[in-house]
Parts: structure tokens; sequence; C-alpha cells
């Protein structure tokens, strides 16, 4: 019994002292090299965080690499800092919206990492994700394969960038996350509201977010809501979110056309005047591959760049943890991906469903052509081991695991047994897809 107790005892202060002896940010910083994740402090009031307010503070970023100030490894800005999430607020591992400040409190923009100049961040925990890289990975994939239909001020991207990083929070070390932008206004290209002369607001560019699962959200039908707010059904508007009441028409009149309201004939020949046929392509091409699990128009954003001049939507992908053979909640999703999954969702329902001006040949073409490429089993298999190695490399690996296995999802002391798990489901839905569209491999 007292050698139990004497052993039990050693395992406890081993535990202590290895969360205790985590190296602190001003410690982690002095040791920079060119392993090294970026390090991410933020200085705020713990007490007053929350999800529905922001909170005055600071943020300090220290990269060995010196991208986001080529004089300095390291970095300050006043920032203010929220929590953020829906569902994943119940987790401890939280992820945090930061908005930079200027010394007046006004917005300002800073390339960090040379993303491109914003003042809105995001630091993604990837709580459920047992190898914290699919969203990246993902984004990283759709980046490859899928564009705007426009010229915008950024590479035409129609996805987030970012950089994991090493969270502290007050100096004290938080965790693995990854550093990205948002999708907003500025990164898709689109028109500002105009104000005229006689006080009359001209909606243009508009940006819904998908928050919720609903017939709605399948832009199927809507129940009447009230439109003077920035909910409505299972959605929220992101821009313009000065004028909600004049916002919303231009998604009941989509969700109006893409419902039964609307006869056949009608639909196949006015379907192209509301979305862009290479961008819904690329999306279920995209959802297929990869398998998302949480996205309908769920975790969605549906744009518009000048509702005055071109009622076309377009679909930017969001928050993709649920995917690559993974879970909502983090379980294991080892099932393939299946085509009807979209049968429910508009336009999808009818356009697939009814092979709507060879749809279904449309995607077939489209997987032929990134199958070898952007989809190949050697590229995605790429993505995942360059950023296993930064994960093992940096020690961040071995840190996040100290911290935080089993809260809320196991992980390996080494990545490699999820990332193994990752690269078979990827095999088997591959072949599986190829199979199912009728290209040969």
């Amino acid at each position: 019994m007292k050698y139990r107790l004497f052993s039990f005892t050693v395992l406890a202060m081993t535990v202590i002292m290895g969360y205790s002896q985590t190296p602190s940010f001003k410690q982690m910083s002095k040791r920079l090299n060119a392993n090294s994740l970026p390090l991410v402090n933020l200085t705020v009031n713990t007490s007053r965080l929350s999800s529905t307010g922001f909170v005055n503070g600071e943020i300090e970023i220290a990269d060995y690499k010196k991208r986001t100030d080529p004089s300095s490894q390291n970095v300050k800005y006043l920032c203010k800092i929220r929590y953020r999430g829906a569902s994943a607020l119940k987790y401890d591992k939280k992820s945090f919206a930061v908005k930079l400040l200027d010394k007046s409190g006004c917005d300002l923009d800073a390339n960090i990492f040379g993303i491109r100049n914003e003042n809105d961040w995001i630091l993604d925990a990837m709580a459920i994700d047992r190898i914290r890289m699919r969203n990246r990975v993902c984004f990283d994939l759709w980046n490859q394969m899928s564009s705007m239909p426009y010229v915008t001020n950024y590479g035409n991207r129609n996805g987030t960038k970012g950089e994991f990083v090493e969270v502290f929070i007050n100096g004290s070390y938080q965790g693995l996350y990854c550093m990205t932008d948002k999708v907003d206004r500025t990164l898709l290209g689109l028109k500002k509201a105009k104000a005229g002369n006689d006080g009359h607001v001209a909606i243009r560019g508009l940006l819904y977010k998908g928050i919720s699962w609903g017939s709605a959200s399948d832009l199927l039908s809507y129940e009447n809501a009230a439109i003077n707010k920035l909910i409505w059904n299972a959605w929220e508007l992101k821009y313009p979110d000065d004028y909600p009441s004049s916002s919303w028409q231009p998604l009941k009149d989509l969700i109006r056309f893409c419902s039964a309201q609307t006869d056949n004939h009608t639909y196949q020949k006015e379907w192209e005047a509301h979305f862009y046929k290479d961008n819904l392509v690329d999306f279920m091409t995209f959802a297929m591959a990869i398998s998302l699990r949480d996205n309908g128009y769920k975790n969605m954003y549906l744009s518009c760049r000048n509702i005055e001049e071109d009622q076309r939507f377009l679909i930017t992908p969001w928050d993709m943890d649920a995917s690559l053979g993974g879970n909502w909640n983090g379980d294991r999703a080892e099932g393939t991906s299946h085509l009807n999954r979209f049968h429910g969702i508009g336009p999808y329902n009818r356009l697939y469903k009814e092979n709507i001006d060879d749809f279904v040949g449309s995607l077939r073409g489209t997987w032929r052509k990134y199958s070898n490429s952007v989809f190949s089993q050697s590229n995605v298999e790429r993505l995942l081991d360059c950023y296993a190695d930064q994960f093992i490399k940096s020690g961040a690996w071995k840190r996040e695991y100290e911290k935080w296995n089993g809260n809320p999802v196991p992980l390996g002391a080494s990545p490699e047994t999820e990332l193994t798990y990752v690269k078979e489901w990827y095999k088997k839905n591959y072949v599986h897809l190829s199979k199912s569209l009728g290209v040969s491999k």
C-alpha cells in the first residue's frame, strides 16, 4: 500500500511538473528558431471574456521569419478580443476573434504573416479535431481548385489563409491554434452599400452565413420572421449589418426560386441567373472529396457582389473540422461520401437529381480534372505530412498533447496515428467517389 501511494505521488508530481514547466511566452520567444511556429500572446482580463462582446487587450506576435514586420521578430498591437463559435463554446479550449486597434481605438489593418491587410483575425482552437489541421487542409485544397468568378484584390481567393501558431493567454500556454483571416466583404470584393443625397441607402454587396440546419438554410422554404434583425430563419446577415431590413429580400427571393413554387421549365431556364455554375460544381465535388458532414448551407457563406447588377450568388465554405473521416463531435466517421448527400438542398436537389444541363457530366469532368492534381492522394498526403512535420519539429504537438489530450477528444502522443487513419480513409473515399462518378482510376 505504501509503495502504491509513493508511486501515485511521484506520478502526480511528474504530471504537475510537466505542466508547470511548460515555457511562458517570454521564455519561448527567446528560443525562437527555424523550426518554431509563430507565438501569439493575448493580454486580456479573462474574467471579462465572453462570446457576446469584445474586451480591450493586446496581442503580441513572435515570428522567427519576420513576416509581419521585416525589422523585428516581435510585433504588438492594441486589440479587442472575444470568444468565437457556437457549439464550440462549451469546450475548455476556446477560439478567439481579435480586432486590431490603433491608439485612438479605431480599426487598424495589419498584414499578419503576409496574408493580407486586415483588422479582423481568428484564432481557431480546432478543439474537436484529433489532428488539429482538418479545417486548414480543406481550405488549402479549396483554394487550390476554386477561385472567384470576378477579379478581387486578393488573387481571386474564395477561402481563408492561415498559419499554425502557439497561443498564450497572459503569458501562459494555451495550445496549438490556427490564425486565419476571415471570409468578409473585402476578401470577396463585395460592393459597399451606397447612401444617396436623399438619405436612401442602396444595398449592393451581400454576405449571408448559414448558422443552423433547416428548410431555409437548405434553400427550400422559409418561415415569416422579423427582417429588422441580423438573424433571420437559419441565416445571419454578415454584410451590410447596418441595414438588415433592406438586406434580407434578395435571400428570400433566392429561396423562393429554389423552392417548389418554381416550375421545372422556369427553373431550368433561369437557374444560371441565380448561381455561378462552376462554383456549384466545384463545391459539390469538393464536399464529396473530403466528405463534409456538417455543411449544407449551414457553415457556409452565400454572397452577391452587387445585387443591383448581377443576382448570382456564390458559395464559400466555412468550419470544416467535420471532414476527412471526422465527425462534428470529434468521433471518427468512417463511411464514404454519397452523391445523394445534397438531394435535399437547393439547387442541387434539382440540378443533380434531374441532371439539368448535364450537371452530373460537369461533376464527372471536374472530378476527372482535379482527381489527378488537387485531390490526388499524393497532394492530400503532402499537405497532411507538411503540417504534421511542423507540429513535431516545433514541439507544438507535444505541448498540445500534454495540455489537451482527452479534453474534449483523445489525442495521440504523435499525430501519426490519426494521420494514418485519415490517409486510409481518403484512399477509400477516393476510389469510391471515382467509381460513383464513372471515372476510371
